[in-house]
């Protein structure tokens, strides 16, 4: 007989909170982490940037003081303390991977601190330990993508080059950083480091955050670009010589000198303690079905593994699905209705589609927009930069997409996820009375403008 019912490999946001359903429901189970439990999100990503990123905002605040009356005199100089800032993100996280440690020992989930190696579908030893379950679900996550360019290894290995993880940890603001990489990590340290003070440069291969609608897409790159942040699309990293890293722009080579360089190029699902299974790939991921079962029976993977997508929220609901799966239930995950938050100046959330992928879906469209200028919140607490677009079906106004840039984006994206996920439409949007003055009401506007034509709001 096996020891539990359910082994789960991993307890980053996937991992535990899979075991804490599993719990709810009955299931005896033991989840196994060789680091702490939270994962990358919780210690090294999602809670630490954003702390920092506070500290950030209310930097900015302070210096931009006077334009809501408040004047510091030049005895009452504004100075940055970096430690503290890395301090109080320390805390924050300490706290919160506490809590989560609480929790899972108050939930009766059995935690074994190793790194586990699965033998077989039911078998994994960890410390010397053998472990049976009757499933098994992978959630052992991602690492940072580091691609065989000439000069990489050497500049990591020296710290003049860093992964997301190594800058939480620098030393000191760098004057001058370089960022090989504009996705979504990319940018937010982009946003951060620029908010401190950091002249920034942003090398792209491709196009900076491309997942975006590209009306946004194109917002951002102006913003950025107004708050000094350097953006060069197009350009071919060909070698990093400590912190300068020489890259094609143009037909042309040229040499991006830092301080420091943060290397965002992506992550890389973390195999290697389930290659003995030979589960079906999708690439370097373990392919999935809407389940969440692998290829073998009993065996299900979760989170950055699975390679769906690489989001902290997106790997705790696979993980309600495999365990409600696993103990008789039929649960999906819809893919489409995910939204996803760059925690940027102003922040960006999404749900759905673009206008873009709609398109090629073969729906036709109606699209609205509503400007935060427009909006009394957001003037009143100088924070009117951004939009909110939506797209919507134009047989029956279905919403299909809604797409924010806000100061306050990533929290007002939650209405358009339940819209979503309720199949309502803009008419519902727009009928449902909205809090004045709020900044929730540029959704609501944004609705009127779809089906017509905003409030507050005249069309050019």
């Amino acid at each position: 007989m096996a020891d539990y019912k359910i082994a789960i490999l991993g307890g980053g946001p996937g991992g535990y909170v899979a075991a804490i359903k599993a719990a709810h429901l009955g299931a005896k189970t033991v989840l196994i982490e060789g680091g702490e439990v939270g994962g990358v999100c919780l210690n090294e990503g999602c809670i630490p940037t954003k702390t920092l990123l506070k500290s950030a905002k209310v930097y900015q605040d302070i210096l931009n003081s006077e334009n809501y009356g408040i004047r510091v005199s030049k005895e009452g100089a504004v100075t940055i303390d970096w430690a503290t800032m890395l301090g109080r993100k320390d805390k924050v996280v300490a706290q919160l991977t506490g809590g989560v440690k609480q929790l899972l020992k108050r939930n009766g989930v059995d935690v074994i601190k190793g790194y586990g190696e699965v033998r077989d579908p039911h078998t994994i030893v960890v410390n010397g330990q053998t472990v049976t379950a009757e499933n098994l679900i992978i959630a052992t996550g991602s690492r940072p993508n580091l691609p065989p360019i000439p000069g990489l290894e050497e500049s990591l290995a020296a710290g003049l080059a860093v992964t997301s993880t190594g800058a939480l940890e620098f030393l000191e603001i760098p004057q001058e950083l370089v960022i090989v990489g504009g996705g979504v990590v990319g940018i937010e340290f982009a946003a951060l480091f620029n908010a401190l003070g950091s002249q920034v440069t942003v090398l792209e291969k491709f196009s900076v955050l491309a997942s975006l609608d590209s009306d946004l897409r194109e917002y951002m790159q102006r913003t950025l670009g107004k708050k000094g942040v350097q953006i060069l699309e197009g350009v071919e990293v060909e070698r990093f010589e400590g912190a300068t890293v020489l890259a094609r722009v143009n037909g042309e080579t040229k040499a991006f000198q830092g301080d420091k360089v943060i290397v965002s190029l992506g992550r890389k699902p973390n195999v290697e303690a389930v290659k003995v299974l030979g589960l079906a790939m999708e690439g370097p991921a373990i392919r999935t079905n809407e389940r969440l079962e692998t290829s073998l029976k009993g065996v299900y993977a979760i989170g950055d593994v699975n390679g769906k997508q690489m989001l902290a929220h997106v790997a705790s609901a696979e993980g309600i699905v495999a365990v409600e799966n696993i103990l008789g239930g039929q649960s999906t995950i819809d893919y489409d209705k995910v939204p996803a938050a760059i925690y940027s100046f102003p922040e960006v959330a999404v749900v759905g589609l673009t206008e873009e992928e709609a398109k090629r879906r073969g729906h036709k469209l109606k699209i609205g927009n509503f400007p935060l200028a427009a909006n009394g919140k957001a003037l009143a607490e100088g924070e009117a930069e951004g939009f909110v677009k939506i797209v919507a079906d134009e047989q029956y106004g279905e919403v299909l997409g809604v797409h924010i840039i806000a100061a306050q984006a990533t929290d007002l994206i939650s209405e358009a996820v339940a819209t979503l996920q309720l199949e309502g439409t803009v008419y519902d949007l727009a009928q449902a009375i909205h809090p004045h003055p709020t900044s929730s009401e540029i959704i609501m506007e944004a609705a009127h403008a779809t089906i017509d034509q905003a409030i507050h709001f005249m069309k050019k």
